[in-house]
């Protein structure tokens, strides 16, 4: 790194690797300058400083004396950009010289860049990001979505309403890829109605780099300029074409910038074309024919299924194959009917559409769930793949997921850490003994650091609640109301996650005597803060929304349910730093595995959550609270109802009691016993580090060719 440049040129270096996303010291420096601004800006450093002149910035700069802070920043990244000392760096063999391919339809890894939708674009991110720390060569590849998701609103009935905003790659950390002429590299995907092109972009992150596909530009027709537009936006049409082109464009793009995979990891079904991608490789440079090529292309490929529910995974009728796989076929020597198969669960079956899954767990060498629950889910869902194996003996295992620490960590919490659990902890947080110094921490102090989180958050609540308020123009007594609506010392639960339905949002209001009785309790109050989007054809996720809505305007819960528009990473940070309580309600065993509890897990918020995903196997009665009682009704309405019962007995006779047992001192010290209990326990299980080190060791150097192990289930 050169130490010459000015500090106007040294932040811009900064800004432009999202390495700066998980470092602490550097949000507020990037806030400093503009706090107004950082804020109405997404917290897009990027974007800040094209609105700041270099004098203006130096001004600043020297006002707040930050000059060395962000010196040492810049010098830490030159750091870590060239460190050779790193975990992957002795571990990950071949893929130093091929690496893993992570091919995902979202990354989720900050705010300011909006091309997810939620926990499975979160994961990607915080994938990418554990990659970077600990060294391990990987290079992500997706799409770049011009308008993202969507801008959630609420109408003033409670009904959730998009909106779509184009993104302005120029104030983005994004740069075009260019080739040896210095001419934006443009990949080719060929359809029977013509070829749809793209360009690619880089992001860095960290050691990491993500490509991303844009179909945007003017070689192509109207229709397929908006391709990518938005993530999952469109028909079946839409979809097959995007992840088209993420399948076979992406593995284009990477043989365009000469990058040699040791192996694909397909996170989801949406990218599994680039199975049919590599065999098309394999024939025409090597000769093989197509038997060979398939079966030496699977044995570079990985897959991760997420859904555990059969109509969550897509599914195309033979004329959208026909139409978008029909020139691959030519190539690769198949007929339309025999790419067909490929996709089927019953090859023969001509009503049987074409399914992405079932076309990934046919061509990879290593499939998993993302949770023990989940696996065993998962291997009586595709049982009729392997018809002639038990369910025990079907080659799916699973690797837990886990959260990018320091994405999720607060500040404050981080701080606290940095004193207790030894140096370099951030570097060992797969480690048990690094957790176990949270028992160093004397009550008080984390009780008084929660504290602080739980203000800071119900300051943001109440401003998000003004401006929401101000938009649908009400009156200053309600603008006012909400400005001061929830309380510090009032039992906080959070629920923020996506609005489908089978994770039961609305699942704590089946008795309102029941919650009123419990919200409104003269000695031991509590209130409920939710956020989260449905998706724009899911009406029954959006009725869930409204409900929230309008129970917020009820009498009895004025003043005790908020209901935060438009979530996303930044309102999701703020939540599970400073909650009490992240209630979680999935119908088992349908959350595959979850990760928000995760990411609470950290700060020292307690799970209260069905035994369902990840929390089936975290949970051990000390270090949270679970209702449910683990069990499966063959009626999801008595489920539903016996869940509800179990939720409100938990927390009138376990969560609330416990919460306010308080000693002389004021202080809660058996809520403060399980929330040590859940960070030694969980926060060396469940991280992003571990789960990236179980991959490369199960999984990529498989892949790669480094050894012929089985994966353990």
């Amino acid at each position: 790194m050169d130490a010459t440049k000015t500090i106007y040129e040294k932040l811009q270096i900064l800004a432009h690797n999202l390495w700066w996303t998980w470092q602490p010291e550097l949000d507020p420096i990037f806030r400093a300058l503009d706090p107004q601004r950082w804020r109405e800006l997404q917290h897009n450093p990027v974007a800040l400083l094209q609105e700041l002149t270099p004098e203006e910035v130096e001004a600043r700069v020297r006002e707040l004396v930050l000059e060395s802070r962000i010196n040492y920043a810049y010098r830490r990244l030159g750091e870590y950009m060239t460190a050779t000392d790193t975990w992957g760096a002795t571990r990950s063999g071949v893929l130093q010289v091929r690496p893993v391919i992570y091919l995902a339809a979202e990354f989720g890894l900050h705010e300011s860049l909006p091309i997810y939708s939620g926990g499975l674009g979160v994961l990607s991110g915080d994938v990418l990001k554990s990659a970077s720390d600990l060294g391990v060569p990987m290079v992500g590849v997706g799409l770049f979505y011009s308008q993202g998701y969507f801008w959630q609103r609420l109408n003033e009935d409670g009904w959730q309403v998009e909106e779509y905003i184009n993104v302005d790659t120029s104030k983005l950390p994004m740069d075009a890829v260019l080739d040896r002429d210095g001419q934006p590299v443009v990949v080719q995907v060929d359809t029977r109605n013509g070829p749809i092109y793209a360009r690619v972009w880089r992001i860095q992150v960290g050691r990491t780099l993500l490509l991303l596909l844009d179909s945007n530009i003017d070689a192509n027709g109207p229709e397929d300029r908006e391709l990518t537009a938005r993530l999952y936006g469109g028909d079946m049409r839409t979809r097959i074409r995007q992840e088209l082109l993420l399948g076979v464009g992406g593995l284009r793009a990477l043989k365009a910038l000469n990058i040699d995979p040791g192996c694909l990891h397909l996170n989801e079904g949406h990218s599994a074309f680039a199975v049919l991608e590599l065999v098309r490789q394999y024939i025409h440079e090597e000769g093989r024919s197509f038997e060979d090529a398939f079966r030496v292309a699977r044995q570079h490929v990985v897959f991760t299924t997420h859904t555990p529910v059969p109509a969550g995974h897509d599914r195309f009728d033979y004329d959208l194959i026909a139409e978008h796989l029909g020139p691959l076929a030519d190539q690769i020597g198949l007929s339309v009917e025999d790419v067909m198969r490929l996709g089927r669960v019953r090859p023969e079956d001509p009503n049987e559409p074409f399914c992405m899954t079932v076309l990934a767990l046919k061509g990879s060498l290593r499939a998993n769930a993302v949770s023990a629950l989940h696996g065993r889910v998962t291997r009586t869902m595709w049982h009729p793949l392997w018809p002639d194996r038990s369910e025990d003996e079907i080659p799916i295992g699973h690797i837990t997921n886990g959260v990018h620490v320091l994405s999720w960590l607060a500040p404050q919490i981080y701080r606290l850490y940095d004193r207790y659990f030894g140096p370099n902890w951030t570097q060992r947080t797969s480690d048990p003994e690094v957790w176990a110094g949270i028992e160093e921490v004397d009550d008080g102090e984390l009780w008084e650091v929660h504290q602080t989180l739980k203000a800071s958050m119900l300051d943001f609540v109440h401003r998000r609640l003004v401006r929401q308020l101000k938009r649908r123009g009400a009156s200053q007594e309600e603008i006012a109301f909400a400005s001061r609506m929830m309380q510090p010392d009032v039992l906080t639960i959070g629920f923020a996650r996506r609005f489908a339905t089978y994770k039961r949002a609305t699942l704590i209001f089946s008795d309102l005597d029941r919650l009123d009785r419990i919200v409104n309790d003269p000695e031991r109050p509590v209130q409920l803060i939710f956020s989260g989007k449905a998706h724009p054809r899911d009406d029954a996720g959006k009725q869930l929304i409204q409900r929230i809505a309008q129970l917020a305007q009820d009498p009895r819960f004025r003043g005790k349910i908020a209901f935060i528009e438009d979530y996303d990473m930044n309102v999701a940070r703020h939540l599970l730093q400073g909650v009490d309580v992240w209630l979680n309600n999935p119908r088992r065993p349908l959350e595959a595995s979850g990760t928000s509890g995760q990411k609470a897990v950290l700060n020292g918020v307690l799970n209260l959550s069905t035994l369902d995903g990840w929390w089936a196997e975290a949970y051990d009665g000390t270090n949270g609270f679970a209702f449910g009682k683990g069990r499966i009704h063959t009626n999801p309405e008595i489920q539903d109802r016996n869940d509800a019962l179990d939720l409100y007995r938990t927390l009138e006779r376990v969560v609330v009691p416990l919460y306010y047992e308080r000693d002389e001192d004021g202080v809660p010290r058996g809520w403060i016993e399980q929330m040590k209990r859940a960070i030694r326990t969980l926060g060396w299980r469940f991280n992003a580090d571990r789960m990236v080190r179980d991959y490369v060791e199960q999984c990529y150097l498989v892949a790669a060719g480094a050894t012929s192990c089985q994966m353990p289930d």
